[in-house]
């Protein structure tokens, strides 16, 4: 080999190895910066009950990973840092859920539901009056369900606006009852709204809803004015059954153990998802549109669990229920009416 060829392997070794060295520096920077932005925002949404001593502690925090990282780095400099990281770590692993708090009146209660054979019987069944999206008359209910008369479900998508991400939520459809509507949502106090990332650092309980469709749909349409979707799903009232079955089980479960929600581990569709496969024995599988749950609906029909002999375009435009909830109001033929010209029930 003669010298030429040399000085451009030697070329090519110094090139990898900067390459490596500026990837490992990249790689380092970016861990370090969310590890840093990951402690002051666990700061900032801790349970202090003071949110500028929680803003100052966030920013201070902000200030010692730059000083010790990257003004003065050094191994002194990680030991800190990595020390102030483990005691925020060990501060909001401590804290723990509650169903103590002031809670916002649509979700003061926490339902359950006791089964006796085929009788199902849901005790905190909400059926408000609505006025408006915060007035309303606050009613709770005992119901009663004949499971043996359990047909089917269907799945709602609620966009508040437009773009990939809404909520999900199902109806179980019974022959000679109304439907029971489940919805899994936050449960924030009094004062608070829902938040994105907070919901990433244990800032909101979660709840299983159990209630009318004239409250809980019709909230979203006709007050809130969400877009929402209606999908009558393929599912046999055996499968439907074995479906409400997780649904209860995890809503008394909850009513005795609370849980704190978060957005990519223990949100409305996640939950309805692992119900899903729980109750059909199937093995889970990762699919991104279960976090851009206003695509999931693409997945039903990918899968043949709605009504795939329409093309989904036009079968997305006949689900939209809007106007039918609007017509409905409060009458109590609401989940008849929202149904209306809908595509059947695919066999």
């Amino acid at each position: 080999m003669d010298s030429r060829a040399k000085s451009l392997l030697h070329l090519a070794a110094t090139a990898l190895k900067c390459a490596g060295l500026w990837l490992a520096a990249a790689v380092g920077f970016i861990c370090k910066a969310l590890l840093a932005g990951w402690c002051a925002l666990a700061l900032h949404f801790s349970n202090l009950p003071w949110p500028w001593v929680r803003t100052l502690l966030a920013l201070v925090f902000l200030v010692f990973a730059v000083r010790t990282l990257w003004l003065r780095p050094g191994r002194r400099g990680l030991l800190w840092f990595g020390t102030g990281c483990g005691v925020v770590f060990c501060w909001w692993s401590f804290i723990q859920p509650s169903h103590e708090r002031p809670w916002k009146p649509d979700v003061a209660v926490m339902p359950r539901a006791v089964i006796e054979g085929d009788r199902l019987r849901i005790t905190g069944f909400r059926n408000f009056r609505y006025r408006g999206a915060e007035d309303f008359e606050p009613i709770r209910e005992e119901r009663v369900y004949d499971l043996s008369k359990l047909s089917h479900v269907d799945f709602f998508i609620s966009y508040w606006k437009p773009g990939p991400v809404g909520h999900t939520f199902v109806s179980f459809d019974f022959e000679d009852a109304e439907p029971l509507c489940i919805s899994i949502e936050v449960r924030p106090e009094i004062g608070e709204g829902f938040a994105p990332v907070g919901s990433l650092f244990k800032q909101f309980e979660l709840i299983y809803v159990a209630g009318s469709e004239r409250d809980i749909v019709g909230l979203r349409t006709n007050h809130r004015r969400e877009e929402v979707y209606l999908y009558r799903t393929r599912t046999s009232p055996q499968n439907a059954r074995r479906l409400l079955d997780h649904y209860l089980e995890r809503m008394n479960h909850l009513a005795d153990h609370p849980e704190f929600y978060h957005l990519l581990s223990n949100s409305c569709t996640i939950n309805t998802v692992r119900h899903a496969w729980a109750s059909a024995g199937l093995e889970r599988r990762y699919d991104i549109r279960y976090l851009l749950n206003g695509l999931i609906d693409q997945v039903l029909y990918s899968e043949g669990l709605v009504d795939a002999s329409l093309p989904f375009a036009e079968l997305r435009s006949r689900s939209r229920i809007n106007e039918e909830a609007a017509a409905a109001g409060e009458r109590g033929d609401f989940p008849r009416m929202i149904r209306e010209g809908l595509p059947t029930i695919p066999r």
